[in-house]
């Protein structure tokens, strides 16, 4: 498999030879404000440009969205995304959403979904602690689930992508029933006003290091988004042998 970083949550993850483009945020450098309901809010994002043109990003077999916020998925790209790819989302709204952009093939990923050979499982997740994180989503209109994704196809090692979430016990219930070889975290310690985390930090990326040293761990949604806690030095300075994080633009093979 191959896992192409672009910005953030966006990624390409080619596996079985296909090719699965996540979390497609694609506009240019500052072009939306801070979110007021996080800290930093006077920084303006992305903090920084794409690192290669919009079609090479588009060029996919299939979308998958783990949650429709607005530093996952933008206006760019459900313009450029051609109109009958297979686009994977968490629930029935998402997919209510997705189909309301002119997109003819818009599916629930469910228990066990298979794509051209490859099984796909959802995982669930806390963007955020859900007794405190919901309530401040629900009063500022903005959807709190997300999802995480199992890849699984016998010739490839199996590939968790946990998606927006702090490390809980649905991501650990999640490494106890798939066993992955790989992991792929939102690791830059996105923070609310009340100091709450809504994803993994440095710590989490640690913590979960120490606790599965045979998972190769991948850290994403870095250096970007402006309520960010956590950087990409910040995870390279863990110094662990097991712990990724790859540049804007650079491709892993595994």
């Amino acid at each position: 498999m191959k896992i192409h970083q672009i910005r953030n949550a966006t990624i390409i993850i080619t596996y079985n030879n296909i090719k699965f483009l996540i979390d497609p945020w694609l506009m240019p450098k500052d072009y939306m404000e801070g979110f007021e309901s996080a800290i930093n809010s006077n920084i303006r994002q992305p903090r920084v440009e794409l690192p290669l043109s919009i079609d090479k990003i588009v060029n996919v077999d299939c979308v998958i969205l783990t949650h429709y916020h607005p530093d996952h998925i933008d206006k760019f790209a459900l313009k450029a995304l051609r109109k009958d790819v297979p686009f994977f989302v968490q629930n029935e709204c998402d997919m209510k959403l997705i189909s309301s952009f002119g997109f003819s093939d818009v599916r629930v990923l469910e228990s066990e979904t298979i794509f051209k050979g490859v099984k796909l499982y959802k995982t669930n997740c806390q963007h955020g602690k859900r007794e405190i994180i919901k309530p401040i989503c629900d009063k500022i209109g903005m959807p709190y689930d997300a999802m995480g994704v199992i890849f699984s196809e016998k010739s490839e090692k199996t590939l968790y992508l946990a998606g927006d979430t702090i490390l809980c016990n649905e991501v650990k219930c999640a490494l106890s029933e798939y066993k992955p070889d790989i992991i792929i975290v939102n690791a830059c310690g996105a923070t609310v006003l009340n100091g709450e985390r809504i994803i993994m930090n440095r710590d989490d990326v640690k913590e979960l290091a120490d606790d599965y040293k045979d998972l190769t761990i991948i850290a994403s949604h870095l250096d970007t988004v402006s309520h960010l806690t956590t950087t990409r030095e910040d995870i390279k300075n863990l110094n662990l042998k097991n712990v990724l994080a790859p540049l804007d633009n650079e491709v892993i093979e595994l």
